[in-house]
């Protein structure tokens, strides 16, 4: 009954061919093939360890008529799917189909067996294109797995929700993170299977507390549901330079941030010009260093978007960033209101 690894993310989208070209020629990933039935059609990418596939059609539009574009399945490879399945449906989990359970908002978990190859048989191509495909796919100039997922629920949720993966999936709490900017605040706690391969982050506002950013998102996805993918990196700052250039547009960092990351982090002193020029934020622990980045959502109603980290035995993620993200989407919320 173990959660073994994330096996991909399907995300629903309204123009699938306009996002699959994002994925492409901005972040790099590999289109290993297509399938269309009466109902859908879905392409699979690829990058490193990270298996994307993005649908369109009618299986995907009441999702999208509630949300907009985001994540709809984030499908668990198991060591045995029926006592997984029946293991999260005595922990309180709705089924969604034969080999699926509900998750959080209209996001559903598919439970997919070990023996599970990608791409999925159904998905056609040649052999040789396959070859051709898998070799490119696996080729990682930058984005190497999947760290983790965001998660936004609603205010009051968060220890319930944990708490269910923990029953339901065999997770287990990892760190928990309370975060105040100004009149706002939030709360955070991170969740992961036993072999650390599946990773979520789980936040929440606080309600008596003023509205801020993860209100906003619900209101803009209608409830809960993935804010942001976050792809790791072996080395960020060629990344974001090279991601930049490819129009991938990623938010802005105020100057005086680095100068504190200067008396901060004085042993970093020597890149913090990079750091500047790039955008990218720093943190340390115990364990080492953090390198963070996060996209602006290119999706129309500025839901979901991504970050690219990259860690330096750091194992934590970057709490004295979340600060800095938190600012840098409320200036953007802002941005787009005027």
């Amino acid at each position: 009954m173990t959660v073994l690894r994330i096996g991909h993310i399907e995300l629903y989208a309204t123009e699938r061919e306009e996002l699959v070209d994002y994925f492409v020629s901005a972040l790099d990933f590999a289109d290993m093939a297509r399938a269309r039935s009466s109902r859908a059609e879905s392409s699979l990418l690829q990058r490193g360890d990270v298996r994307l596939i993005v649908t369109e059609g009618d299986v995907a539009a009441e999702f999208l008529e509630r949300h907009g574009d985001g994540v709809a399945d984030i499908a668990f490879i198991c060591d045995d799917v029926a006592a997984t399945r029946e293991r999260a449906l005595a922990a309180g989990a709705r089924a969604v189909g034969e080999n699926a359970v509900a998750a959080f908002g209209s996001v559903r978990h598919s439970l997919l067996p070990e023996s599970t190859r990608y791409a999925p048989a159904s998905l056609p191509w040649t052999p040789a294109a396959r070859a051709a495909r898998r070799a490119d796919a696996e080729r990682s100039p930058h984005i190497r797995a999947l760290d983790h997922i965001a998660v936004v629920l609603d205010a009051g949720d968060l220890h319930e929700r944990v708490e269910h993966y923990i029953a339901a999936f065999g997770f287990e709490r990892y760190s928990s993170e309370f975060i105040e900017v100004g009149n706002q605040a939030m709360d955070s706690i991170v969740a992961r299977n036993l072999a650390a391969t599946a990773t979520f982050t789980f936040l929440e506002p606080v309600t008596n507390r003023e509205a801020g950013q993860l209100d906003a998102f619900l209101d803009r996805n209608a409830g809960p549901g993935v804010q942001h993918l976050a792809f790791l990196v072996d080395e960020i700052v060629p990344a974001v330079r090279d991601f930049r250039g490819r129009g991938v547009d990623f938010l802005t960092t105020p100057g005086a941030y680095y100068d504190a990351l200067s008396d901060r982090l004085r042993e970093m002193s020597v890149e913090i010009a990079d750091l500047r020029d790039t955008n990218v934020l720093a943190d340390r622990d115990e364990w080492g260093y953090l390198l963070q980045l996060f996209t602006r959502s290119p999706h129309s109603r500025n839901t979901l978007f991504y970050e690219l980290i990259q860690r330096r035995g750091a194992r934590g993620f970057g709490s004295a960033n979340i600060r800095a993200l938190y600012e840098a989407v409320e200036r953007e919320d802002r941005i787009v209101a005027e």
